[in-house]
């Protein structure tokens, strides 16, 4: 078996059926396997792919176990020499499974860590597929211009303000083909190994990241390559411009909850890790979050 395809399914069944079909309709000249790990989900996600799809090996988790842990159930029966992690809001356009593979096994560079593709929206245009590992200096900035916003906001009472225009990409985020320090985890192509498995100490966010950071390390590169052609239906979907009302959604906690997880272990710096739980926790005490986010903050100090 050449290839393992594993994809995390909660509650997405249109949107995993239709990944399904993509990649049934793309994929040709390699041998492969889907690998579908389920975490709970309600909509009768299951048994419509097992119905379908006979082919498809279904890990039924009953629970939500969260993104890399599900991930890595998958990981635990893969027969493949290679992973290949996709997101069940991702379309195949071409033969990208067998494009990473060929890649892969021809390339001169020794120390490949992990590939991924330049993802497209519905349009066709291109969306984040790769960056830098986050910074302290972004992080803080962020997070301060946030908790700024936040006040004005809600002395204001303007609760949700259009940020479609500061979605856009800016032109470094738009990346060529070349190295990159991590790699969008909709669309992640690895060796089958110990270096595949991620931290299951993240729930959901940030499990990418920090399971690239840990590539990094070890000396491996990431890197986006042209060819493979992939559509990201959901692609930025937290990033949800000024909209206060969204940074207290179940995503967007978990998202910060995952963010402070991730410096605490790779950043190694308690005063920075206090000055963002300080930062994410006057954020949270807005009136208009506060009835979602208040369950959450004795969780965030204890990370």
């Amino acid at each position: 078996m050449q290839v393992s395809i594993i994809i995390v399914n909660y509650n997405t069944k249109e949107l995993l059926l239709n990944c399904l079909e993509s990649i049934y309709e793309q994929t040709k000249d390699i041998s492969f396997e889907i690998i579908v790990s389920d975490n709970g989900s309600s909509d009768n996600s299951i048994k419509e792919v097992s119905e379908k799809y006979k082919e498809v090996k279904i890990i039924d988790n009953k629970n939500n176990l969260g993104f890399g842990a599900a991930n890595n159930r998958a990981l635990d029966i893969a027969k493949g020499d290679f992973i290949f992690y996709l997101n069940s809001d991702t379309i195949l356009l071409n033969n990208a499974v067998k494009l990473f593979y060929d890649y892969w096994t021809t390339s001169e560079i020794k120390n490949l860590g992990a590939l991924g593709g330049l993802l497209l929206d519905e349009n066709n245009k291109l969306i984040h597929s790769g960056s830098d590992f986050p910074s302290k200096k972004s992080t803080i900035k962020e997070l301060a211009f946030m908790s700024v916003l936040n006040v004005i906001l809600s002395l204001l009472y303007i609760i949700h303000v259009d940020g479609k225009k500061f979605r856009k990409l800016k032109p470094s985020e738009a990346r060529p083909e070349g190295p990159v320090d991590f790699i969008t985890g909709a669309d992640l192509f690895m060796k089958n190994d110990n270096l595949a498995r991620f931290d299951e100490n993240f729930f959901l966010y940030f499990e990418d990241t920090d399971l690239q950071f840990n590539l990094h390390r070890n000396g491996k590169e990431c890197r986006l390559i042209e060819g493979p052609k992939i559509i990201h239906l959901c692609g930025g979907s937290v990033d949800e411009g000024f909209n206060i009302k969204r940074k207290g959604t179940f995503s967007r906690i978990q998202f910060e909850l995952s963010r402070v997880r991730y410096f605490k272990k790779n950043g190694n710096n308690k005063a920075f890790v206090f000055i963002l739980k300080l930062f994410i926790t006057l954020i949270w005490l807005n009136p208009f979050l506060f009835g979602n986010t208040k369950k959450y903050i004795n969780k965030l100090w204890e990370i």
